[in-house]
């Protein structure tokens, strides 16, 4: 475990430290996003506890920490919401992630999402339309490299009825 840990720990420094240099050369890439957010408008009843979702797709040939990635040098995927008015927020409940490995060390086993993930957020709202700003934080791998981590601006609309 603790070779692919040093490893990915590595990958992890070589990939901000380019990026880093990027900018300071002025020839950066345009930074590029790993995770696509699904902001489609939900419906919840009024003054009764609910769940709205935050469904997130990571891009193909990428995967992400999961919420909970098994090292303490991964970046763990994770939203912050801010307050709203009329609402009140319970913590975010993420779901199980799956497990991988690099092919450089097949027996060390990371917890990620690939694919569709769901991020659940039980709240309470009074009747009326609601938005809560807040960002996703993760960082992207693929089968042989991780990248720096980047936070996605999300917005949650729902409405309470």
């Amino acid at each position: 475990m603790r070779l692919g840990v040093l490893a990915a720990g590595l990958m992890l420094g070589v990939g901000t430290l380019t990026a880093q240099m990027g900018n300071m050369n002025g020839n950066a890439e345009k930074a590029k996003s790993y995770v696509i957010y699904d902001a489609e408008p939900q419906i919840v009843p009024a003054g009764k506890r609910s769940i709205v979702e935050m469904r997130f797709r990571v891009v193909d040939g990428f995967h992400v920490n999961s919420h909970t990635p098994k090292s303490e040098l991964l970046i763990p995927t994770k939203v912050d919401l801010q307050p709203a008015a009329g609402v009140k927020a319970e913590t975010a409940v993420y779901p199980a992630g799956t497990a991988y490995s690099f092919s450089f060390s097949p027996n060390d086993k990371l917890d990620v999402y690939a694919g569709d993930f769901t991020v659940k957020l039980p709240v309470v709202a009074k009747a009326g339309q609601h938005e809560i700003d807040g960002t996703l934080r993760y960082q992207a791998c693929d089968h042989a490299a991780c990248y720096p981590p980047r936070s996605l601006p999300i917005q949650v609309v729902f409405t309470a009825k």
